[in-house]
């Protein structure tokens, strides 16, 4: 059966091209502007790949699998405004921009048919050659501009230093029919349920040979290169801050068949600038006993300090990784300086776990940050790295608390190559999300670091969204604002810091005009026991509900955890964004004239040890206290709601449809049903199955499968590599439905992995929800036309209706370096 389509009004909202992805260079002078079709067509999606080690790899290109590219780049000059677009072959596929210090040029990969080429483009005069000669492996480093090492400049700009394909390629082991051999005794390998994984000899040469690279520095202009060292498993070649040594991470056998190659057998190193190994930080063995939520042993986050010449620094566990192991210290800071013949120098130890840290402008001086894990605190150190002063506490505050984020500090390039913190002496900047009471004002901040004065430079304005991206001036006094309003798209202008006035930079249309006249609202309320609930309520363009009458609602939700009850009630709507529809968010549906709660909070609320002990009363409290809410506000009838999410969303809609009888139908798109088919966790869940199997088996909606009476649409991607959400729950769940007498509908996407990408994809998932809405809630109000004066294209984003056109702007002053703080929750599951 070929694939279905929504109706014929609807596609050219749907296809409606995305506002471009943003990356502003050093210095604030110029853009680059990435123009991308996040639904390619599913012949994209349908490439032969090999899945080894956690990755799944494109064997033609000698590189990681491609799900969506740019089709096109342009540059855009800060001072006037002035646009060029690249001059690029017809149909390349395009990687994003990584910016030299100089702030004008740039790196980019462009896919060819035998490899992925590397081009340099000139944003002031808007020309873009290749460098000769140059294929890179990005098998193991990664995309360059996603924080990967594949192609880098050097600090002083003059080179690139790059992870090259093999000049002579070895050839691909053939696939041999030979058993699969496991075997355990006495490892405790608690770890998450990786897919994709190795699986016999051959997976291991076949890894071996793909992620195969050569590191080398290249001239960007003739091509001519030096090799740095010998073939080998290379993810990370960065340059010391003073261009005298390397800092080289590579893999080597053995490799594991138990998790990801990340976590094998590793050497961190250091060479001097030609290549010759000056010092073995670490050699470790493969990590596949890491005790759960913990860390692996021996070094980690390796970085360069950025204001010395030739220093690393970097922490290791002392708790043995465990986190529930007693310590009064878990975490210890190590620098070590060239010429790295001697012991490392202990810095300072950390009560709790080092998530990371940022490099201040000063020599040594860092922001270091700390998780408790029993708390759910996240504490800010001023640090020095050569033990000089006292750490000081900068943020001391509740990782849930979001009203009390002082924002994150922004960072820059400098011309000579160093990645740091933006600073005037003491004084940081920090942006943040600005969460509030009446939704988020964005803003930054001037912050000093000796006297915690902070003085506000720039706040959204009533009614709008803006993000600051950058500076635009040396002397601080304009900014770059990503702005938009719920009746403007997103669109960037230049303004003066204090009022000074501002200027259009670009004028992005609107993708749906006539649709801008959407009801949006943030509906808010109490669950019934003291917490506030939220969520964005959308009704149809014109409709009143006190005129019009009430409507069958779509309720979308995800959960999330919290600590306490005031976390937990936090708005944390984007009340004054731009809202996108899209073809995978819910908000399309009010175009077929039912409302919508998108957002709709879920929260669990308690012990971080116990809190699923409750998941399902709360969760259930939260779903009807919704519905209550709406129904006294006159706005919905309550005998026609349907619930959806994706995703941990699909979990909670599936035991909202075992566990109560407020829903008509549900939506569950690439969910895990059966937790014991996760037995080492889930999601924030800390313990095992075996030592909490009966709240996994109560949070099990396959469990109850026997009590899903309402009419379920399960949709999953037939190749998901997330870990936990297995296709077979989608399709053990359907069976197990069936089986019990009850309705079910599964939609199992070709090609399609935990998100859906392609073209034909998204559109056939739209089309199964509507239809399924019509049938079992039966059709909304008066529907909405949407195809008058709509502009085409096939571009959209890939998931939800994400504000300001699916992305979050970024900077090219983002650091390459690997000790950046990261969330210290893991990816959900």
């Amino acid at each position: 059966m070929p694939y279905a389509t929504p109706p014929a009004d609807l596609m050219p909202v749907i296809d409606a091209a995305p506002t471009p992805m943003v990356s502003l260079g050093p210095g604030g002078r110029h853009l680059a502007l990435v123009h991308y079709a996040p639904h390619p067509g599913v012949a994209m999606l349908a490439r032969p790949y090999l899945a080894l080690a956690g990755l799944r790899i494109d064997q033609r290109l000698r590189a990681r699998r491609r799900l969506r590219r740019a089709g096109r780049l342009s540059v855009l000059r800060v001072a006037d405004g002035a646009e060029r677009y690249l001059s690029l072959p017809d149909g390349a596929q395009v990687g994003a921009p990584v910016w030299a210090a100089d702030g004008r040029r740039f790196a980019f990969t462009v896919d060819r048919d035998e490899g992925v080429g590397v081009w340099v483009a000139d944003a002031e005069t808007g020309d873009a050659a290749e460098v000769p000669g140059l294929m890179v492996c990005d098998v193991l480093a990664g995309e360059p501009a996603a924080g990967g090492g594949t192609v880098r400049w050097s600090r002083d700009g003059r080179s690139l230093l790059v992870l090259a394909s093999p000049a002579d390629r070895a050839a691909l082991p053939e696939p041999g029919t030979e058993p699969r051999r496991e075997e355990t005794e006495g490892k405790r390998s608690q770890l998450a349920t990786y897919q994709d994984l190795l699986r016999t000899g051959t997976d291991e040469d076949r890894f071996e040979v793909l992620g195969t690279s050569v590191p080398c520095r290249v001239d960007p202009a003739t091509g001519e290169r030096a090799e740095l060292g010998a073939p080998g498993l290379y993810y990370l070649l960065h340059d010391s801050p003073g261009g005298t040594h390397l800092l080289v991470q590579r893999l080597h056998r053995p490799f594991s068949f138990r998790v990801p190659w990340s976590w094998f057998a590793r050497s961190t190193e250091v060479w001097d600038a030609a290549g010759g190994v000056r010092a073995v930080l670490a050699d470790l063995p493969v990590s596949d006993e890491v005790p759960r939520q913990g860390v692996p042993l021996g070094p980690r986050q390796v970085g360069w300090e950025e204001r010395a010449p030739a220093s690393l620094a970097w922490v290791e566990a002392l708790d043995g990784g465990d986190p529930v192991a007693p310590a009064e210290f878990r975490d210890r800071v190590f620098r070590l300086a060239a010429p790295f013949d001697g012991e490392p120098r202990h810095a300072f130890d950390l009560r709790h776990r080092c998530v990371g840290w940022y490099d201040l402008d000063a020599p040594h001086q860092v922001l270091m940050v700390e998780h408790d894990r029993d708390r759910r605190w996240l504490t800010t150190w001023w640090s020095d790295l050569d033990g000089t002063r006292e750490p000081a506490v900068v943020f001391d505050r509740s990782a849930d608390d979001a009203y009390g984020d002082p924002g994150a500090p922004l960072r820059v390039t400098h011309p000579d190559g160093a990645q740091t913190v933006l600073a005037d002496g003491t004084a940081i900047y920090l942006r943040g999300d600005g969460d509030t009471p009446d939704g988020k004002r964005p803003f930054l901040d001037r912050f000093d670091l000796a006297t915690g004065a902070t003085t506000r430079l720039h706040e959204s304005p009533p009614g709008a969204t803006e993000h600051v991206l950058g500076f635009t001036t040396a002397e601080r006094d304009q900014v770059l604002l990503w702005h938009e309003s719920p009746a403007e798209p997103p669109n960037l202008i230049v303004a003066g810091l204090g009022g000074a006035g501002f200027r259009p930079l670009t004028a992005w249309p609107d993708p749906h005009p006539r649709l801008t006249r959407i009801t949006k609202r943030l509906f808010t309320h109490d669950r019934g026991d003291g917490v506030t609930l939220s969520g964005m309520l959308y009704l149809p363009p014109g409709h009143d509900p006190a005129v019009d009458g009430r409507l069958p609602l779509v309720m979308w939700a995800y959960p999330f955890d919290f600590g306490s009850a005031d976390t937990a009630g936090q708005i944390r709507a984007d009340r004054f964004e731009f809202t996108r529809i899209t073809a995978l968010g819910p908000v399309v549906f009010t175009l077929r004239g039912y409302a919508v709660l998108a957002d709709a909070t879920m929260p669990v609320i308690g012990d971080p040890e116990t809190m699923n002990d409750t998941y399902l009363e709360q969760v259930t409290g939260a779903a009807k206290a919704h519905i209550r809410a709406l129904d006294e506000a006159g706005i919905i009838d309550p005998s026609r709601v349907a619930v959806g999410g994706h995703s941990y969303g699909a979990f909670m809609t599936a035991n909202l449809l075992a566990h109560t009888d407020a829903f008509t139908a549900g939506i569950a798109r690439s969910g895990a049903y059966n937790r014991t088919l996760t037995p080492f966790g889930f999601q924030t869940e800390r313990r095992s199955y075996w030592e909490a199997a009966s709240v996994y088996d109560q949070v099990s909606p396959f469990r109850y499968a026997d009590r899903i009476s309402a009419p379920l649409l399960l949709i999953h991607g037939e190749e998901d590599p997330n870990s936990g959400t297995f296709p077979v729950q989608s399709e053990r769940l359907f069976q197990a439905i069936r089986g019990n007498g009850g309705t079910a509908r599964l939609v199992m996407l070709p090609h399609e992995g935990h998100a859906y990408l392609a073209r034909e994809s998204v559109m056939h998932v739209l089309a199964e929800e509507l239809d399924w809405l019509e049938r079992w809630l039966g059709p909304g109000g008066e529907h909405v036309p949407a195809s008058e004066d709509v502009p085409t294209g096939e571009r959209v984003p890939a998931s939800g209706d994400a504000p300001g056109g699916g992305h979050v702007p970024v900077s090219g002053d983002a650091p390459a370096g690997g000790h950046v703080p990261v969330s210290p929750q893991g990816p959900p599951t």
